[in-house]
């Protein structure tokens, strides 16, 4: 007989041999008796009469605090961990707030415009952040160093350049008068009744070519210290087709040899701004496909509304710009190698004025030159 869950009970002949044959001397063992019996833990005793008396006590509930022990140890260790980890973060977090407050502050530095005009740097990073005693304060306060030094370094070039075009200016427009009475006294001489000595005519004629010349140099460098400064342009509409055909017949008044032409759109097309700077633009580009290309060359000048911009562009056929003279073909006073010469040569500015007066609109200039195609743009604000 075996006590089983729930009252007594027989055991079966298969139940009774499974048990002699697991259990051997005095040693426990589990033994699965099946039929829902379930796992038992048994011994034997060996009876003075040749019998054997088997004990067993059912596993199952130890089992089941055994699992429930199983799964408190497992979920308390995820819990732990869960709250090692979120407890790791914030303290990490914390930790480098620091460093991501000096790391925003360099974000907003990097995002202000310092290449030209004058500059403020009042970003720094706080005065909690730049503790030299902590690594992150050290990296604050160099920061702040620097950004002093920048600082310092960009107000400096800002007076600089500030002096550099209050002379420009002043300079340009004391020279206006005094190129002027030369031109006069020059005009002057034709009017003599005098005979004048031939070579002294000629004299008179070159001084005041070269007075004419340098005047329209000092027009040039006039106008630039001007918008270099800010000074507001005119905004009224202007017709760009109208400016577009008046531009080049007088460009083709002045060099008949090259072969101009035109490529507008059916529809005239507006836009607002100063109307004798935008003319000087396209002057400037047709100028300047007369001044470096051979006679023969074709040059079209467009214009196209391109979404909320208009496009006009100069192109010609001639012989091209070499790529190390195309990253700096704006600036000023630059000036194409001999390939893109002839024998009247230019100030360098033409290009320059049409680089300063497209960006006063709000506008932008592009340049793409190969041997044999050469164009020149300026795209400009639509009406």
């Amino acid at each position: 007989m075996v006590s089983l869950p729930g009252g007594d009970g027989e055991l079966s002949a298969a139940q009774i041999r499974e048990l002699t044959q697991e259990v051997e001397g005095s040693q426990a063992v589990r033994v699965d008796l099946g039929d829902g019996l379930g796992e038992y833990l048994v011994t034997a005793r060996n009876l003075s009469g040749g019998g054997t008396f088997i004990v067993g006590v059912s596993t199952a509930p130890v089992d089941r605090l055994m699992s429930k022990l199983l799964v408190l140890v497992l979920g308390g260790t995820v819990v732990g961990l869960l709250l090692v980890g979120a407890g790791g973060a914030v303290v990490v977090r914390r930790s480098l707030a620091p460093l991501d407050r000096v790391a925003a502050t360099a974000r907003q530095v990097s995002n202000l415009q310092l290449a030209s005009g004058d500059v403020a740097l009042a970003v720094r990073v706080p005065e909690a952040d730049a503790d030299g005693r902590t690594e992150v304060g050290q990296v604050g306060l160099a920061l702040n160093t620097m950004l002093d030094d920048v600082e310092s370094a960009l107000r400096s070039r800002q007076e600089s350049e500030m002096r550099v075009r209050q002379f420009v200016a002043d300079a340009s427009h004391e020279l206006r008068t005094p190129l002027a009475s030369i031109r006069g006294y020059a005009e002057l001489t034709r009017r003599e009744s005098e005979p004048v000595p031939g070579t002294v005519t000629h004299a008179i004629g070159r001084v005041e070519s070269e007075a004419l010349r340098m005047q329209e140099l000092v027009e040039d460098l006039l106008l630039l210290a001007r918008l270099d400064s800010g000074r507001p342009l005119e905004r009224e509409p202007v017709d760009l087709t109208l400016l577009a055909m008046n531009a080049v017949s007088d460009a083709h008044a002045a060099s008949p040899d090259h072969a101009w032409e035109l490529d507008l759109p059916e529809e005239p097309v507006e836009v607002t701004g100063d109307g004798a700077r935008l003319h000087q633009i396209l002057a400037n580009l047709l100028a300047n496909a007369r001044t470096h290309t051979p006679s023969g060359t074709k040059v079209v000048t467009r214009l196209r509304p391109e979404g909320r911009m208009v496009r006009i562009s100069v192109s010609d056929n001639g012989p091209g710009i070499p790529d190390a003279l195309q990253a700096k073909v704006f600036e000023r006073f630059t000036r194409g190698d001999d390939s893109r010469s002839r024998e009247k040569g230019s100030t360098g500015l033409g290009l320059s004025i049409v680089a300063a007066v497209g960006q006063a609109h709000g506008g932008r200039v592009e340049v793409d030159s190969r041997p044999g195609a050469t164009t020149f743009s300026v795209l400009l604000p639509a009406t």
